[in-house]
C-alpha cells in the first residue's frame, strides 16, 4: 500500500495540462521501462509500453496523463495575466488559488489567482463567483514588460499549486487524481504481472481532458482486440446529495462502468467484456461497484469506435471533488482496481476474446 501511495504522490505532483504533458511523461517512462519489453512515445506524446504475451492478440489499457489547466491569452499593462481554461473547470474552485506558471525557458514560477475584491464589487454581487474571463493571475510583476522579462508569454500554461497529502488512514487528497490515479493503477499493475495470454499495450494517453485525443490515435495504431480504460469517477457521497446521485462511494471498491456520457452522447460498456470483469471480481472476492454516470466519459469511448469497433470497458476509481485542487480518494479502492486489472489481463485468453469479437472459439 505504501509503495502505491508514493507512486500516486509522484504522479499527482507532476505538472502536465492537456497538450503539455512533458513532465508527467518523463515520470511515466521511468516507472514503466523496467516492467515492459518496449516503450514507444508516439508523435502526439502517448507513452506506449508493450509487454509480450503468449499470443498475438492485443489488449490495450489506457489511462490519461493530462490534467485540466490554464493558458495565458493576454498580459495586462500592469503585469496581470489573463487566462483561458484547458479542460472543464468550475470557476468557484479557482478563486484564491495558488498556481504554477511555466516560463518560456521551462522554469515554473509561482502566482495566485485574483479577482475583483468583494469590498469594491457592486452591491448584491459580492458573493457571486466571478467568471473565468474576469479572473487573472498575479505573479508579482508591476508591468507587462516585467512579466515578459520573467518569461511569461502568450501561450504560457499554468496548473494549480497543490501538494499531495494524507487525510486519514487510507484517504488521501491532491490535484490531478483525474487521472494520475488511473496511471498509478496501470503502472502498479505492470509491476505485478507475470505471464500473459495476450500481448499488452499499456498506454499513458494525452489530451483526454480536451476530447479524448490521445486514446483515438493510440487505438488506431494498436487496433487492440479489447481495451480497458482506467479513470476516476464521481463519488458524490457527501452531505446534501441524495443516495441515488452518489454514483459511487469511496472505500467501497473500484467501479465497473455500465454507462456514462452526456450531451456529447452516451457510452455503453461492451456487455460481454463488462460481465467478464464483474465475474472475475466476484470470483476473486474483490469489492466493486456498478457505475451509471450521466455526465463525463473516459478514453474507452474513443477507443471503442475505432476501426471495425473494439470491445471496451472502464474500471473507475471513486473520487470526490473531481476537477478541483482537493480531489479525495481511498487508496484501497485504487489498489483493488489494480488487483482486478491484473486478474482481467491474466485470465482473458484468446478464446474469451473471440467471444467478445463474435468469432468461433478456436
Amino acid at each position: 500500500m505504501d509503495d502505491f501511495v508514493q507512486l500516486l504522490k509522484k504522479l499527482s505532483e507532476a505538472r502536465g495540462p492537456s497538450g503539455f504533458e512533458d513532465e508527467v511523461r518523463e515520470v511515466v517512462i521511468k516507472e514503466m521501462e523496467p516492467y515492459v519489453d518496449e516503450v514507444v512515445v508516439d508523435r502526439w506524446g502517448n507513452v506506449i509500453g508493450v509487454k509480450k504475451g503468449a499470443s498475438n492478440y492485443r489488449a490495450m489499457v489506457a489511462a490519461h496523463i493530462d490534467e485540466i489547466g490554464l493558458i495565458i491569452d493576454h498580459i495586462e499593462k500592469e503585469g496581470f495575466l489573463r487566462f483561458r481554461p484547458i479542460g472543464g473547470w468550475n470557476e468557484i474552485t479557482l478563486v484564491g488559488q495558488r498556481v504554477w506558471v511555466r516560463a518560456s525557458d521551462g522554469r515554473w514560477i509561482r502566482g495566485v489567482i485574483g479577482s475583483t475584491p468583494p469590498h469594491v464589487t457592486p452591491s448584491g454581487k459580492e458573493r457571486e463567483a466571478p467568471e473565468i474571463k474576469d479572473m487573472f493571475i498575479d505573479i508579482g510583476a508591476s508591468s507587462k514588460e516585467e512579466a515578459e522579462k520573467i518569461g511569461v508569454v502568450i501561450g504560457s500554461i499554468a496548473v494549480l499549486d497543490r501538494e499531495f497529502a494524507v487525510l486519514n488512514g487510507k484517504v488521501v487528497t491532491g490535484k490531478a487524481f483525474d487521472d494520475r490515479v488511473g496511471v498509478a493503477v496501470m503502472l502498479y499493475t505492470l509491476r505485478q504481472l507475470r505471464d500473459l495470454p495476450v500481448t499488452l499495450y499499456a498506454v499513458a494517453t494525452v489530451q483526454e481532458e480536451v476530447g479524448l485525443r490521445g486514446a483515438q490515435i493510440a487505438a488506431e495504431k494498436i487496433n487492440p482486440h479489447y481495451a480497458i480504460a482506467l479513470d476516476t469517477t464521481i463519488a458524490a457521497d457527501v452531505p446534501g446529495v441524495g443516495e441515488r446521485l452518489h454514483i459511487t462511494k469511496i472505500g467501497k471498491g473500484p467501479a465497473i462502468k455500465v454507462l456514462d456520457g452526456g450531451r456529447g452522447g452516451l457510452f455503453i460498456a461492451h456487455p460481454g467484456l463488462r460481465d467478464h470483469i464483474v465475474k472475475l471480481a466476484r470470483e476473486a472476492g474483490i469489492p466493486y461497484q456498478l457505475e451509471v454516470l450521466y455526465g463525463g466519459t473516459t478514453d474507452a469511448m474513443a477507443i471503442a469506435f475505432r476501426r471495425e469497433g473494439i470491445p471496451a470497458a472502464t474500471i473507475s476509481i471513486p473520487t470526490r471533488y473531481v476537477h478541483s485542487p482537493v480531489e479525495v480518494l481511498n487508496v484501497e479502492d485504487a489498489v483493488n482496481a489494480s488487483r482486478l486489472l491484473k486478474i482481467v489481463l491474466e485470465r482473458t485468453t484468446p478464446d474469451i476474446v473471440d467471444k467478445f469479437l463474435d468469432k468461433k472459439v478456436k
